[in-house]
């Protein structure tokens, strides 16, 4: 029996015939070109500067008994270094908008970092209370400039934006890893107040890569430099920042950051003292925060192929749940192991919800917003990192310090509650002339 010939497919053909671009066909890594370096580049100072968030709010954990010992002060006089890095948080968050109207993307993003080394310097002195809390508000201005810019400008990026804001978080929580290790050996030291040296180290070398990178110039000069085009910008006459605030969604998600950065900080900032003063932890005792700041770092990365099988607003809802179910454990059960565990899967939970609140302003928010509503976004947020953790002192010094794990069991329900409300999708008639509309019906 004869078998039919048939002729090759078209790729055979052209292979036969030479008429082909082997390296197309084949999809061969291409070199990166010099706008990829740079897109590399531009991500590695962001993420560095990240780093430093984290490692800032990694400290104040493990060092906190040892300052209220120094300055014999309680929970409640303590947390005021919470409160009064709250007021810087706020303040930047605030005033970041305008001023980045005026200076510009690289001139923010470094003056942010010069605020942070100004801080550790004031720190790493001891001064007395008084001072020591005012350099917690220059810093915490700093950071609320720098978190706003590099959550901005990553949401700017044009390939796979997703796992870039991922991993830029997990640099964070990278940060807020390391820096415990390094503070619970200072917190026994009689010159404990060293510590914020190596913090201040790590900020001037911040300054120095942010200045040599972006060299002060505006977001779209530096999107320009790797191939993106400038941002989409409204055609109207009102400020930027008028028409962010008429912005319901941006409110929701604002509010959500700010509950979702006060669990994460007070897991970190106050899971030390619960455990050394309800489960006898010894002086290693430091080391469940950086197990929890270890289990965000690992979320942020490890669980991206799950936000992306499940979907990221559904998954979000799965992770809190979950979030509270370990909370409880930790809660209920009398185990210091078994509750050091479950602080630390508690942060792999929570980790990927950061990134994917993220992701979620640039499909629902007008894109010539994009960039200044996430700064709002970022910098308002960042206060919860100093706001929730001095309510949680201030029940600790009523009531005790058992009045941690309900309150954070509620913040939780409450992160539920606000993410439920938060639209899933961008309003079909948003245009640049709409919120125009609503910014002239606001005033």
């Amino acid at each position: 029996m004869n078998t039919p010939v048939r002729d090759p497919p078209d790729a055979e053909k052209q292979v036969l015939t030479g008429d082909v671009n082997l390296d197309a066909k084949l999809d061969l890594p291409q070199e990166d070109t010099p706008k990829d370096y740079r897109v590399h580049v531009q991500f590695a100072a962001l993420c560095w500067s990240m780093f430093l968030a984290g490692w800032n709010d990694g400290t104040t954990g493990p060092l906190l008994p040892r300052i209220q010992q120094v300055y014999n002060v309680n929970y409640t006089v303590v947390s005021l270094l919470f409160v009064l890095a709250c007021v810087g948080f706020f303040s930047g968050a605030f005033i970041n908008i305008p001023l980045t109207e005026r200076l510009g993307f690289g001139k923010m993003i470094v003056l942010g970092s010069m605020f942070q080394v100004i801080g550790y310097a004031l720190q790493s002195a001891a001064l007395p209370f008084p001072a020591f809390l005012i350099a917690y508000t220059i810093n915490g201005v700093g950071m609320a400039f720098q978190d706003a810019q590099a959550n901005g400008y990553v949401a700017c990026f044009q390939n796979d934006p997703e796992t870039k804001m991922g991993i830029l978080h997990a640099v964070y929580g990278l940060g807020a890893l390391c820096s415990p290790l390094v503070a619970t050996q200072f917190a026994y030291l009689p010159r404990w107040s060293f510590h914020y040296l190596t913090s201040l180290g790590v900020a001037l070398t911040n300054t120095i890569f942010l200045w040599a990178v972006f060299r002060l110039k505006t977001q779209d000069d530096c999107l320009a430099e790797i191939g993106h085009p400038p941002r989409e910008k409204g055609d109207n006459e009102h400020s930027t920042f008028r028409q962010i605030l008429t912005l319901k969604t941006v409110h929701l998600l604002a509010f959500f950051i700010l509950v979702y950065v006060g669990v994460e900080v007070t897991i970190g900032g106050w899971s030390v003292t619960y455990v050394i003063k309800l489960r006898n932890g010894g002086k290693t005792s430091g080391y469940i925060s950086s197990g929890f700041f270890g289990g965000l770092t690992l979320g942020r990365v490890g669980l991206l192929w799950v936000n992306k099988k499940v979907g990221e607003r559904r998954v979000l809802f799965v992770y809190s749940f979950i979030a509270i179910g370990l909370e409880l454990v930790v809660w209920l059960v009398p185990s210091l192991i078994g509750g050091g565990v479950a602080v630390s899967l508690v942060g792999v939970v929570l980790g990927p919800m950061y990134p994917i609140v993220m992701n979620h302003s640039s499909r629902i928010l007008p894109p010539w917003l994009l960039t200044g509503s996430i700064g709002w976004i970022a910098g308002f947020g960042q206060a919860g990192s100093a706001l929730f953790p001095f309510i949680s002192g201030a029940l600790a010094n009523s009531v005790g310090i058992s009045s941690l794990q309900p309150l954070l069991v509620a913040m939780m329900g409450l992160m539920i509650m606000l993410w439920a409300l938060v639209p899933s999708g961008r309003p079909p008639k948003m245009t640049p002339q709409s919120t125009t509309d609503a910014a002239t019906e606001a005033i």
